[in-house]
């Protein structure tokens, strides 16, 4: 049985493939358009479908739209009117949204050139969130929270899973959106709406005791609960002169970021990291399960990961690697395949590397058009571990390009942890971005527990999902890495998730000692890269010294 999963109906637009319950191909229109997150997140556009995306999974998996048996999409309109109430925005945004979401079907129909009638389901969102971290972790049950901004209508959602069946426990409804308070302190801090990897990084440098008082009438937490004050929401008018009466006026995009700012941020940290403590602690009673999987587009925030993972409260804990929207595709898939077949999908030995792979020819010919001279190499790991021991920028693409929002060492810029100055060109002749934000370290497996508290390696340590302490004694060996309180955002790199990865990343410990990399994500300003003509244009614009695909690499001028 052939499912077909899609998002559109926020962002993060993606579509994935399921044959026989085996997931074979997942991938963010964002990849092929070219414009971030696929869309923009607006009332009037859910019926705008990642084509390219659907196209793409097709095409791998050597199938047409006659194949596939049912699509499943991630949002359910009926749920959406069941539970709306008129007071919480305009209610002219919501009919325009409601039509659009009508339009869904004719949309489906036209791109796929056939009518599905019944073979079209609409899945709740927090459902299709729940399953797409439950089905990949392995666990035969859990406990599933889901935090993002809003799904139908809630913001949070609390599962039980036990074998094939998810069942929801409890939900916190609008406005008791944690994401949305995040979208909203975004903007206020100058960036833009979808920027809270920005304002997580900016909150280190910041004292949380400033405005921890002040921060509760906007989100407050107990034991087992937390809330959010509805009129300090996105869609609602004099929300920021409510912030300014609290915080001072708001920053401009490009003006300097100042104390204050730093201490915002980390005062909402400090407060999440306090909403969703209680909220463990309240799944834990409610689901007694040492098996905890976190999805929802929070579930990014991989320094309140961490406090979830060391609050003891659950034995494991499994985040995928795209937790945000666009996980929503697979989950939606899987939900159907389980409804139609009553069996469960293929469960655990999850990859990201979910998306296209270019094969040398291909590779070739793209150079061969750009201008560029090809070079071969017959050790392209430890080439690339050579030029990155010499202080280079090295870019590598490899395989099949990662699902999720965090580039995995596939489509990925490497560079030496060691280096005080690395952090600093990277962030101002490569990314083009502020110079607070960190950057991650790629760890050999076999030696992450030298050089990071990690705890126990889980599968979500290979997503880059967790903020762990850099041992004391390392910090200063790792200066590009160490984020300025000590943690990194640590990926654990093993032989058989990414062999060539980890291959890299030895011969860069047999040359220095180290045994990890700085990983970024290969881009400047867009997309991840994902087809070599991409990696070529980046390659071409940015500081950037040797590409290398496959075992072609290419070296900048001069």
């Amino acid at each position: 049985m052939i499912v077909l999963g899609i998002n559109s109906v926020y962002h993060e637009s993606a579509a994935a493939l399921l044959v026989d319950g085996k997931l074979v191909a997942a991938v963010e229109e964002e990849r092929f358009n070219r414009i971030k997150r696929g869309k923009q997140a607006e009332f009037d556009n859910p019926h705008q479908l990642p084509e390219r995306a659907v196209r793409f999974c097709l095409n791998h998996a050597g199938l047409t739209a006659r194949d596939i048996d049912h699509v499943a999409y991630s949002f359910d309109p009926k749920q959406r009117r069941k539970r709306y109430r008129p007071e919480w925005w305009d209610p002219r945004l919501e009919e325009t949204f409601r039509l659009r979401l009508g339009q869904v079907p004719s949309a489906i129909d036209d791109l796929l050139g056939r009518s599905l009638g019944q073979r079209l389901h609409f899945v709740q969102h927090h459902l299709a969130h729940a399953a797409s971290a439950y089905f990949p972790s392995g666990f035969d049950r859990a406990a599933i929270l889901t935090i993002d901004g809003i799904g139908e209508t809630a913001g949070t959602s609390l599962a039980k899973a036990v074998g094939t069946r998810i069942q929801t426990v409890e939900t916190f409804e609008y406005p008791h959106s944690i994401g949305f308070i995040w979208e909203v302190f975004s903007g206020y801090l100058g960036f833009s709406h979808y920027d809270a990897s920005k304002v997580m990084g900016l909150a280190a440098y910041g004292d949380p005791e400033v405005y921890r008082e002040p921060f509760q009438s906007i989100m407050r937490s107990d034991g087992v609960n937390y809330g959010v004050a509805r009129e300090f929401l996105g869609v609602e008018p004099g929300r920021f002169a409510r912030m300014e009466a609290i915080f001072g006026p708001p920053r401009h995009e490009d003006a300097e970021i100042l104390p204050r700012h730093a201490d915002m941020a980390a005062a909402l940290q400090a407060a999440t990291d306090a909403a969703i403590t209680a909220v463990v602690r309240r799944i834990k009673h409610r689901v007694p399960s040492d098996n905890l999987c976190l999805a929802g587009g929070v579930a990014l925030n991989c320094v309140t990961n961490d406090v979830v993972r060391r609050s003891g409260e659950f034995a494991n804990v499994f985040i995928p690697s795209a937790p945000h929207d666009a996980g929503t595709a697979i989950g939606a898939a899987f939900v159907v395949h389980c409804a139609k077949q009553k069996r469960s999908p293929e469960r655990g030995n999850f990859t990201p590397y979910l998306g296209p792979a270019f094969k040398r020819r291909e590779i070739l010919a793209v150079v061969k058009s750009t201008g560029f001279k090809a070079r071969r190499s017959k050790s392209p790991a430890r080439d690339a571990a050579d030029m990155i021991a010499d202080g280079k920028i090295v870019a590598w693409f490899q395989g099949r390009m990662e699902f999720g929002p965090r580039a995995l060492g596939n489509r990925s810029l490497l560079a030496d942890a060691r280096r005080p100055d690395m952090r600093a060109i990277l962030n101002q002749k490569v990314k083009h971005r502020e110079d607070f934000r960190p950057f991650a370290p790629s760890v050999l497996a076999e030696h992450a527990e030298e050089w990071f508290d990690v705890g126990v390696q889980t599968a979500s340590h290979e997503f880059m999902l967790f903020a762990c302490p850099v041992k004391p004694d390392k910090r200063d060996l790792i200066p590009a890495v160490a984020h300025t309180d000590g943690s990194a955002r640590v990926q654990i790199v093993s032989r058989k998730s990414n062999p060539r990865f980890h291959e890299l990343i030895s011969c860069f410990f047999a040359k220095t000692g180290v045994p990890l990399v700085v990983n970024t994500s290969f881009n400047d300003s867009e997309p991840i890269v994902c087809t070599p003509n991409d990696a070529i244009v980046t390659f071409r614009k940015s500081g950037i010294d040797a590409l290398f695909m496959d075992d072609v690499f290419l070296t900048a001028p001069g």
